[in-house]
């Protein structure tokens, strides 16, 4: 995660269309200084979770599906995680890694009971088959056999994961750069820390490491609280509901500038509370601000990443 740090700052640094403001993150600290508001990683309801190997192989592929919500008003996240939950509860080798190669849009659909085709359904198909062949070729089929690979080490396990899986290599160039953001494959690290309570497969030496998991709510909430400036042109993008493409300078700098910002906020938090503040804590609490916020206007990005 180091080079999600460093390639993050330096998009920061290089910004032309997003600013990070040291007052508003010097604010927000001063603010949390004491606590931070404790939002529980609720595994309870949506989620599958079993306290075993299926736990893990349910998260690895809630989260090779976890991106790209916006487009249609009526999905969610939640409209995933419990579907998948009750797929697996009806029949418990739903996600075998043979069955996850086999699976089409609409037999998809139908396991999330969603009538209409899902945003970037082919893509969403892609990985599903993408994460049951490495499973089967690499691990026995078992993502549990996956994460025991990592030596509890959250980084080793990214690393892992982004070696053998395309589809989580969340990284593009930006101005002759290249840029590490890692979103899907950090948040699994979360997940399983989350959901086991930080023992035996959601236990990792080194959590602290994980940054947060950049994506559209995330600097939606930052903006909101004073820490990121957009220029004009950006602004009036978000506000009108237009797109922006995925990899372009705007696009990077949103998600880049966030990690970056989060960061300082999180040293800051630190330093003036004389605690040592996870950056996963801090957006678990963002995402619920965020997801609290009915007037909050995120960017809109077609892509498999977030």
């Amino acid at each position: 995660m180091e080079d999600v740090r460093t390639s993050t700052a330096w998009v920061a640094a290089h910004s032309s269309h997003v600013t990070v403001d040291s007052a508003g993150i010097e604010k927000v600290a001063e603010t949390m200084k004491n606590e931070i508001p404790k939002v529980e990683w609720n595994f309870e309801g949506i989620h599958y979770f079993d306290d075993g190997p299926l736990t893990v192989q349910y998260l690895l592929v809630l989260d090779a599906l976890n991106f790209c919500f916006w487009p249609d008003k009526d999905l969610s996240y939640d409209h995933l995680a419990s579907g998948l939950k009750e797929a697996l509860e009806n029949d418990k080798s739903a996600f075998d890694a043979e069955r996850l190669q086999k699976y089409t849009g609409p037999q998809l659909r139908k396991m999330l009971k969603w009538t209409k085709p899902l945003p970037l359904e082919d893509e969403r198909v892609r990985l599903l088959h993408e994460v049951g062949l490495e499973l089967e070729r690499s691990f026995d089929g078992k993502a549990s056999k996956l994460v025991e690979s990592c030596g509890k080490s959250a980084t080793r396990l990214v690393e892992i994961i982004t070696s053998h899986f395309p589809g989580f290599r969340d990284h593009t160039v930006y101005k002759g750069r290249q840029t590490f953001l890692y979103k899907r494959a950090q948040i699994f690290v979360a997940d399983l820390w989350g959901a086991f309570k930080g023992q035996g497969y959601g236990e990792f030496s080194d959590i602290s490491s994980v940054t947060i998991f950049a994506d559209y709510i995330v600097p939606a909430v930052l903006r909101k609280l004073g820490v990121l400036k957009y220029s004009s042109s950006l602004a009036n993008i978000i506000e009108t509901n237009s797109e922006i493409g995925s990899g372009s300078e705007e696009e990077v700098e949103l998600r880049a500038c966030s990690v970056y910002a989060v960061e300082k906020m999180r040293e800051l938090i630190s330093k003036k509370s004389g605690n040592q503040v996870l950056s996963v804590e801090l957006d678990l609490w963002l995402w619920a601000f965020g997801i609290q916020c009915t007037s909050l206007q995120h960017h809109r990005t077609l892509s498999i990443y977030y």
